[in-house]
């Protein structure tokens, strides 16, 4: 599934705005192309419901059919049978005993078999795509990015520049110059050491020298 309208933020490097009073730099809608997508599959657990039919037996029940069929037919042999007076005697008796005897003729009644059905909660486990590993290219570098959706051949970034700061000045350090040696001057007297050059003193120095100074 594709989605167009997805974009998504890329902060990108710019220079330093030197000029003053310049305006705010706002993001750009770009489009990116779409290098590979792959993706992502997880193992997903899913609740279901599960039902199904199986056949009970089911004990059987008194209609009542045989009791009302005794007492009908044991009150009519109770009329019958008494006279004067005693026939309602008679004929109560005859309906309560052909009761008793009907039902206990019927009996508790054959079992049955009927089909119900029964549900339980059961988990399965299904491979689902939870997302999209997604590689695009931009202004020549590669970014990796995970979608929820398959993004398609393109992707829409939203490029927010970033003013980089300036470098810090660096500062100069400067050192004070170290004060020339005097200059020894001898005025006049003897000169104190006398050089000797290859076992003989240096005569025509000395003799300049002494005659410049005295």
């Amino acid at each position: 599934m594709k989605s167009p309208d997805r974009s998504i933020l890329l902060p990108v490097l710019t220079g330093v705005i030197a000029l003053a009073g310049a305006g705010a730099v706002q993001a750009q809608d770009e489009r990116a192309r779409v290098l590979s997508s792959k993706p992502i599959i997880q193992q997903v657990a899913t609740p279901r419901e599960v039902c199904q039919n199986q056949t009970v037996t089911v004990p059987g029940h008194k209609s009542g059919a045989g009791a009302l069929i005794g007492g009908i037919a044991g009150g009519a042999m109770g009329n019958a049978i008494g006279g004067g007076s005693g026939r309602a005697v008679a004929t109560a008796i005859g309906l309560f005993g052909g009761a008793v005897l009907g039902n206990h003729i019927e009996g508790r009644g054959q079992p049955r078999t009927q089909t119900v059905q029964q549900c339980s909660t059961q988990t399965f486990y299904e491979n689902q795509t939870v997302a999209y590993d997604v590689v695009y290219e931009y202004a020549g570098r590669r970014y990796n990015v995970q979608m929820p959706e398959e993004p398609g051949r393109y992707v829409h970034v939203n490029v927010q520049p970033v003013i980089a700061a300036p470098a810090p000045r660096q500062q100069m350090q400067y050192r004070p110059a170290l004060p020339a040696e005097p200059e020894v001057v001898y005025i006049g007297g003897t000169r104190p050491y006398p050089e000797v050059y290859r076992g003989h003193r240096r005569d025509r120095e000395n003799e300049e020298w002494d005659r410049n100074w005295r």
